[in-house]
């Protein structure tokens, strides 16, 4: 080998080297930018800070919320939901960026009453085999608001829900929690 051939060597190593640390970082940048992009716009996990959501969901539960499906279809009966807090609870001092999860019980246009230690959905109990126990305060029937909906937690007598602050206006919504991830034994669909 010639003293040139060694030193065409030589140099060409380096930016070999070079190359191959372009690519982890242009790999890392990817990687980075598709983290932020889907956390933003399609799912992110939450962490449970409450009680209010026992039996479905316990303190230190971690969910995937979807945010995507709301952009093609309303949130429905049933649909936990998390969300900012609407502007009677920020009056509050709640921060804009606390997030809560409650569940939907009612859409635009419906009558929500409690009664009895029951919900009623326009005037006919609500079947519900996820609550923690009846609610023991009655509430007035009200009519949802267009763009608004009626949220409750599962744990009824230990919630901050729409019967104390109102109702959820639509833009709120994050989005829906699909599936938990934490604890393990827990592990699966909401």
């Amino acid at each position: 080998m010639t003293t040139q051939e060694s030193e065409t060597k030589q140099a060409a190593a380096p930016s070999k080297a070079w190359r191959g640390w372009q690519e982890n970082l242009t790999l890392i940048a990817i990687a980075l930018c598709l983290a932020i992009l889907i956390r933003t716009f399609v799912a992110e996990p939450r962490y449970i800070p409450s009680e209010s959501m026992v039996p479905t969901l316990y303190e230190g539960d971690r969910l995937v919320v979807e945010k995507v499906s709301y952009h093609f279809q309303e949130p429905r009966t049933g649909d936990i939901v998390v969300f900012q807090p609407p502007p009677e609870l920020q009056s509050r001092g709640y921060s804009k960026d606390q997030a809560f999860i409650k569940r939907v019980i009612g859409l635009p246009g419906e009558i929500i009453s409690v009664s009895n230690g029951k919900v009623y959905l326009n005037g006919q109990p609500l079947p519900e085999d996820y609550i923690a126990e009846p609610p023991n305060q009655p509430f007035s029937p009200v009519q949802v608001p267009e763009n608004q909906f009626f949220v409750m937690g599962d744990n009824r007598n230990n919630s901050n829900d729409s019967r104390y602050w109102g109702f959820l206006p639509k833009e709120n919504i994050i989005g829906r929690a699909i599936f938990r991830f934490w604890p393990i034994d827990r592990f699966g669909g909401v």
